[in-house]
């Protein structure tokens, strides 16, 4: 038997981005993309085209024709990037009616503070990462719980997964539970000691290349001293391959609170800025007022921001200046921000994204910018695994990177596969896919040519 699979599904990717490349979506009506040992793995993208051009190429594949009776109707997408979400949150998603700073100390640290026990943290993650997987993401920059504890836990329950998964302990020392503050000393010696348990591991399926990667991660400025910035500062940078994350900028009474804090500092970014905690692999999640100096900041030290549409609309956060951080030079991808978010859809969180700026107040400070389907494709993949500097992995379908993948085909009679059927485009269908689109049509999902997640067949 060959070790090479011939996918046969339509497929739709962005391998560059159409904010600098109008022309930036491919697609193929009947698509082949040839799969096997490669530079990636044991699942490496070896051929892409046509169907009968690349069966031509490699006649002794396993053919595996992902269509359905109708063809016409199931899309393969690259698997989705969510680069902002929050694994104690699961279980407090739906909390309306509350800005941030409320609904953190009404819906979510009482959560949070239950990740000391070692038995429901590993509950949570078993939900959070089936989750994930049920909607089509394939990797994910992960908020962790403060507690070492529920990050082994929750390690162990993503390397079984075989997501890409980039995750750390979040650490704070003030204004949050008391049960929830830790000291710059312990959240230094409980994070090295994560990163030498899980930092670079590979997954139980085998697959040679590391699917767990560590992320830095105080919770914001406004519950991490310099103490704790400057334990986290030292994690980083004694970490080669480490990621850097927290929030910015997502409320304006935050923002106030942190100007009180770090009297110093000349904004809130300067906070970490300071610290030496900015680089090419730091997303800072939220940045909805955003001053210019810390656009020109972000764009000098090349991090990225990670856009939550649907939880800035959730808790009244603001407007997300897509455009200002466009022309500032600043790499946007998208985040769900579960729980604040209203769920793992990254789909339902394109769509959203839309809306916003379909709904922003033209002139100054904001300007709307008109997105179209493919830019939501874009900032749901290969924007995520860019900010994540995986964009050599995953992101797209490129010749090279793994085979990580979503296959959608919505069920018969729904309104999804009744506009798909009739749709006169490949632009139509991507705008069908975010408008209607979530994980009831989620059929099978793989990562790195591995298999994560297969939709249940519906009960007789």
């Amino acid at each position: 038997m060959s070790d090479r699979i011939l996918y046969r599904a339509p497929y739709l990717h962005t391998p560059t981005s159409p904010f600098l490349h109008p022309e930036a979506l491919k697609t193929e009506h009947d698509g082949g993309i040839l799969v096997g040992p490669g530079v990636a793995g044991k699942g490496t993208i070896l051929a892409t085209g046509a169907f009968t051009a690349v069966q031509a190429s490699a006649p002794d594949a396993t053919v595996h024709d992902l269509r359905g009776p109708d063809t016409r109707v199931g899309v393969l997408l690259p698997g989705f990037v969510d680069t902002h979400v929050h694994y104690p949150q699961v279980r407090v998603l739906g909390g309306l009616g509350m800005g941030l700073l409320e609904w953190l100390d009404r819906n979510t640290l009482p959560e949070e503070a239950k990740f000391s026990s070692a038995p429901h943290a590993r509950a949570v993650a078993k939900e959070f990462l089936s989750g994930l997987a049920g909607h089509g993401t394939t990797t994910a920059l992960v908020f962790g719980s403060h507690f070492a504890v529920a990050m082994d836990e929750f390690f162990g329950e993503a390397r079984a997964s075989g997501l890409r998964i980039v995750a750390g302990q979040v650490v704070s020392d003030r204004m949050l539970r008391p049960e929830l503050h830790t000291t710059p000393e312990r959240a230094y010696q409980e994070g090295k000691a994560l990163i030498g348990r899980w930092h670079g591991q590979p997954t139980e399926t085998g697959a040679a290349e590391d699917r767990l990667l560590y992320a830095v991660t105080p919770r914001f400025s406004l519950s991490a001293s310099e103490g704790i910035l400057d334990a986290c500062a030292a994690l980083l940078q004694e970490t080669p391959g480490a990621r850097f994350t927290s929030h910015l900028n997502e409320n304006l009474q935050e923002i106030e609170t942190v100007r009180a804090l770090f009297p110093q500092a000349r904004d809130y970014l300067d906070t970490y800025e300071r610290a030496g905690l900015l680089g090419r692999r730091s997303v800072l999640a939220h940045n909805v007022h955003a001053t210019d100096r810390e656009l020109d900041s972000m764009a000098a030290h090349h991090c990225s921001a990670a856009h939550c549409p649907c939880s800035n609309s959730a808790l009244g956060s603001g407007f997300f200046p897509l455009r200002r951080h466009l022309a500032a030079g600043v790499h946007v991808s998208l985040g769900t921000d579960v729980g604040g978010g209203t769920g793992f859809g990254m789909l339902k969180e394109g769509l959203q994204a839309y809306f916003m700026q379909q709904l922003m107040p033209a002139g100054s400070p904001f300007s709307p910018y008109p997105v179209s389907p493919a830019h939501l494709l874009y900032l749901s993949t290969l924007a995520g695994a860019e900010a994540l500097d995986l964009h050599d992995r995953c992101g797209d379908f490129s010749v090279g990177k793994a085979f990580d993948a979503t296959y959608l085909n919505p069920p018969v009679g729904t309104p999804l596969e009744t506009v798909i059927r009739h749709a006169e485009g490949p632009e139509r269908v991507l705008a069908a896919l975010f408008t209607l689109g979530g994980a009831a049509d989620v059929r099978q999902v793989w990562v790195g040519g591995d298999s994560v997640y297969t939709r249940p067949r519906p009960e007789s």
